[in-house]
């Protein structure tokens, strides 16, 4: 391999591992998914609402339907060959670090017994991080059957102050959760 295919392997590998999200999925093996053209977004779970703002879930809703589209897919109704549900949960994390330093003293001058090293201490530090982790799962269900046939489960931390615009980091994170969708984008 040159090194130009391996700097363009390497930005790839940190782009795809800097996302902060992390995706699990799970494909009924059974399923074709070759024979599917259409799909129906069932909608939140009633305390998605609570969680998020409703133009962050119409950009998520938004972000699913553009990456449906890409892979050929037409929006449909309660009739569709897919029927998808997304819903959030959210809870705390915390993390725990400490250091020791390991320094002992030395002891200098007169003491009771002679000069030289004497008893020492050391230092720990300890410190406590909380983060705010969101998870979201997403069912992909067959429409006549009503069989799940896929299921992301998504986890990543949720920034409560972005620094970043949503509409720009939400997109990105459901082309992670999408990106092992078994239709490929055309």
């Amino acid at each position: 391999m040159t090194l130009k295919t391996l700097s363009i392997l390497s930005v790839m590998i940190l782009s795809v591992s800097c996302s902060g999200v992390k995706v699990v999925t799970d494909s009924n093996k059974n399923a074709d998914f070759s024979g599917y053209t259409t799909y129906n977004f069932m909608g939140w779970q009633d305390s998605d609402d609570e969680l998020f703002s409703k133009s962050d879930l119409k950009l998520i809703q938004d972000s699913f339907h553009s990456e449906f589209e890409r892979r050929g897919l037409k929006r449909g109704n309660a009739n569709a060959d897919m029927q998808v549900s997304c819903y959030f949960v959210t809870g705390k994390e915390t993390a725990y670090s400490g250091y020791n330093d390991y320094v002992g003293g030395r002891s200098s001058g007169y003491n009771h017994y002679h000069t030289g090293w004497g008893y020492g201490y050391s230092g720990t530090t300890t410190k406590q991080r909380s983060k705010l982790v969101g998870t979201l799962i997403m069912n992909v269900y067959e429409g006549n059957s009503k069989n799940q046939i896929w299921q992301a489960i998504a986890t990543g931390k949720v920034n409560e102050n972005p620094k970043k615009d949503r509409t720009q980091t939400i997109p990105a994170s459901v082309s992670s959760v999408m990106r092992k969708f078994p239709i490929r984008p055309k």
